[in-house]
């Protein structure tokens, strides 16, 4: 991977979308579809954009997880390990990249790990519930909202970027 000044900038649009995406849906809808116990954060769709934008849309979405997890701090794991399961969920949507929705499917799923493993100790519900383990619970419901936002909503938006006119721009700008 070469380091220039588009790859730069294209990082650093997806920071900022990522970023400016998470405010908007905590302004709008509120806090607990962003960083609550059953969260469907919209700005995951641009980890599935990954398969097109290449290793800087990877830093972007990992910068971005770092950046709002630290200006809404829930404590010192989602700080550190909501941008690690980011850019496991990005580089596995990369290198999976000539199988999109499979490469989405399996990018959520990383999400749904990771974050439900340390995110019910922040919302501590009871030991059990509907019959599984408290970590199993808040795991399976992370991974559906990642589902639901990567898989879904981002799948829909690759799809669209693919489309001839639109990547044909976008390639004419530099895209590789």
């Amino acid at each position: 991977m070469r380091i220039d000044s588009r790859s730069i900038t294209l990082a650093s649009t997806f920071t900022a979308l990522y970023v400016v995406i998470n405010v908007l849906q905590m302004i709008s809808v509120g806090n607990p579809t962003v960083y609550g116990p059953i969260q469907l954060r919209i700005a995951d769709c641009l980890i599935a954009l990954v398969a097109l934008f290449g290793w800087p849309a990877v830093g972007g979405v990992t910068i971005g997880c770092l950046l709002t997890n630290s200006y809404y701090f829930l404590g010192t794991q989602d700080v550190i390990f909501g941008p690690i399961a980011n850019l496991i969920a990005a580089s596995l949507i990369l290198l999976l990249r000539k199988h999109q929705f499979v490469a989405c499917i399996v990018g959520s799923v990383p999400i749904g790990l990771v974050v439900g493993g340390y995110l019910w100790l922040f919302f501590p519900p009871p030991e059990v519930l509907n019959g599984l383990p408290v970590v199993f619970a808040m795991m399976l419901s992370i991974w559906i909202s990642s589902l639901i936002a990567v898989a879904g909503i981002g799948y829909s938006l690759l799809l669209t970027f693919r489309r001839p006119g639109i990547i044909g721009a976008l390639r004419s700008k530099g895209l590789k």
